[in-house]
């Protein structure tokens, strides 16, 4: 186990080496707001542009919905990814009307420190969106593995900044570090907001799961969704969840050698509907019932986009309990 996670390790640092020389241009390089390589929508842009936490300049990827958005959601990045690992699902989200924010830096163990600039930031309400947009009032944070932990933090600090529009969060088989169960905690507070996840198979990569005994710990009665097996052929399950589906198209050679496994394009699409479909709800304050249970224990209470995959003689997904 100690040689798979050394080898995982070294190829998540030569990741991030890779990734420093494609997003660590100097601020100056960057000061002016660029449009995102390769976005197409009808709905929404993408920009490039900077973002100054606690003295220092980071590259940010706005996603901006062409009308006035409904929330932001800050949509954090893997360990040795960047924000353009992500571009499918940010704009999945962004083309629900929800403003997408995504901080280009060393995810390491989460980032606390980063998260916690970033959270004094958005407290303040000093963050300022490009193409003369509103900075939205309400506010969800997420993240991708090792960003699943830094969108906790972030979500504490504005709990403990005493910000009032926190709408709840969004995880994508997040990996837990260091206060992650005492972090979800703060941002539930009590069940009152909503954290919702979608995970895949437990693996190495994701440390099996480690997150999930913080969200089966909260009193949320729902907590997401665990992705498991694309479909059966001839009671064969193939297609298995990938840690990195939640980057489809967007992912590459480091990210596929570090999950030691390949996105699946079917896990990927159902990856954004739930999410895209959550963020728009935490966004409006509405419920989307098809995409819930009233208590996860009970599967005669989920919603039809949950029993489509889990109700069935060979399930192919399970609601996280």
């Amino acid at each position: 186990m100690k040689n798979v996670r050394a080898m995982i390790g070294a190829a998540a640092l030569a990741g991030a080496t890779i990734a420093a020389g494609l997003v660590g241009i100097s601020p100056a390089a960057q000061a002016a707001d660029v449009a995102c390589n390769n976005y197409s929508s009808t709905s929404s842009t993408c920009v490039n542009s900077q973002l100054v936490l606690d003295g220092t300049s980071h590259s940010v990827d706005w996603y901006l919905p062409n009308g006035t958005a409904s929330a932001l959601m800050v949509l954090e990045h893997g360990f040795s990814r960047g924000c353009g690992n992500l571009r499918g699902t940010s704009k999945a989200i962004a083309e629900k009307g929800v403003m997408v924010l995504c901080v280009n830096g060393d995810l390491t163990g989460g980032n606390p420190a980063l998260a916690d600039a970033l959270g004094d930031v958005l407290s303040a309400r000093t963050a300022t969106p490009p193409a003369g947009k509103p900075l939205p009032s309400r506010y969800i944070v997420g993240g991708h593995s090792a960003g699943g932990h830094f969108a906790s933090e972030l979500g504490a600090r504005l709990v403990a900044n005493g910000y009032g529009d926190l709408a709840g969060a969004i995880l994508f088989d997040p990996v837990a570090s260091g206060d992650f169960t005492a972090n979800l905690e703060a941002i539930s507070a009590g069940g009152t907001r909503p954290v919702l996840a979608v995970t895949a198979r437990p693996s190495v990569t994701n440390l099996f799961n480690n997150a999930h005994g913080a969200l089966t710990a909260l009193t949320n009665p729902y907590v997401g969704i665990q992705l498991v097996w694309e479909r059966y052929v001839l009671g064969v399950p193939v297609g298995g969840s990938c840690h990195i589906d939640v980057e489809g198209e967007n992912t590459d050679i480091i990210g596929t050698a570090g999950a030691l496994c390949s996105a699946n394009a079917t896990q990927t699409a159902r990856l954004r509907d739930f999410g895209s479909t959550w963020a728009k709800d935490l966004a409006t304050g509405t419920t989307t019932s098809a995409y819930y249970c009233t208590d996860a224990n009970v599967v005669s209470t989920c919603g039809s986009k949950v029993k489509d995959l889990v109700d069935r003689t060979l399930p192919l997904a399970a609601p996280i309990r």
